[in-house]
């Protein structure tokens, strides 16, 4: 008689991603917590020095020797970022005009994107060039993995997965890129006195939490393309299985 194992391979999968899920969703939530209470709070807390959002960004370019930057308010709640297609810094209206220490914190880190294009930053020059083939990867992924799923066809599901793996080596590359513009940020207040102490500890905090949000993005696309893989394995191995004689 045959000898099938049923869908192990995709329980196994599933019961792994599921044990693996709940850390990692309770991560992902503690650091949203973490950015919105950060933010919040030192967003209420006002630098000494009355620096602008805006301001704060200026100043860590011209530290940086980086010119022809623009600066601009955006809508939205933490929708600050750094568009390198036009050289412009957005920042949202709580960061662009606010004197707060929050403002400083996360201005200065957009303004240190637009520095590590400026002196030509390997890891965000290699995200800028990906951004394409992982969006087209993103849509073309979920597609290829219903259909793979659906006529148990093997080969349009590894296609799936290696279209998805996209995706999570965008959230990798990401993860040193914006390390880095904190890093940049933090070293420059620092070094110009743009903060006093008590207040660049507050900064440093808004970007940790920030940072973190990252790491919970990264884990949780690593831990959908291991459920992936699992179910591949697994029912590649049955594959094996029902191609095998009678008992």
């Amino acid at each position: 008689m045959p000898y099938y194992y049923g869908g192990y391979g995709d329980f196994l999968a599933n019961n792994i991603y599921v044990l693996l899920l709940i850390p990692v969703m309770i991560l992902s939530l503690w650091a949203q917590a973490q950015v919105s209470g950060n933010f919040n709070k030192y967003s209420k807390v006002p630098n000494r020095r009355r620096l602008t959002g805006a301001q704060a960004a200026e100043a860590v370019l011209r530290a940086n020797g980086v010119y022809g930057v623009a600066v601009t308010s955006t809508w939205g709640k933490l929708t600050d970022h750094y568009d390198p297609r036009d050289n412009t810094i957005y920042l949202s209206q709580a960061v662009y005009a606010a004197s707060s220490v929050a403002a400083v914190g996360v201005a200065a880190h957009e303004a240190g994107h637009a520095v590590q294009y400026a002196v030509g930053y390997a890891p965000v020059h290699l995200r800028s060039a990906i951004v394409p083939v992982t969006n087209l990867g993103s849509r073309c992924s979920v597609i290829l993995l219903f259909i793979g799923l659906l006529f148990y066809s093997q080969s349009l599901f590894l296609a799936g997965i290696l279209l998805f793996s996209l995706t999570t080596f965008f959230q990798l590359v990401t993860l040193p890129v914006e390390f880095n513009a904190s890093r940049r940020a933090l070293e420059t207040i620092e070094s110009r006195g743009l903060l006093d102490e008590e207040e660049l500890a507050g900064a440093r905090k808004v970007l940790r939490a920030a940072a973190l949000t990252y790491v919970a993005a990264l884990l949780m696309s690593a831990l959908q393309l291991l459920r992936y893989v699992l179910i591949f394995l697994g029912r590649g191995g049955r594959d094996g299985r029902r191609g095998g004689g009678r008992g």
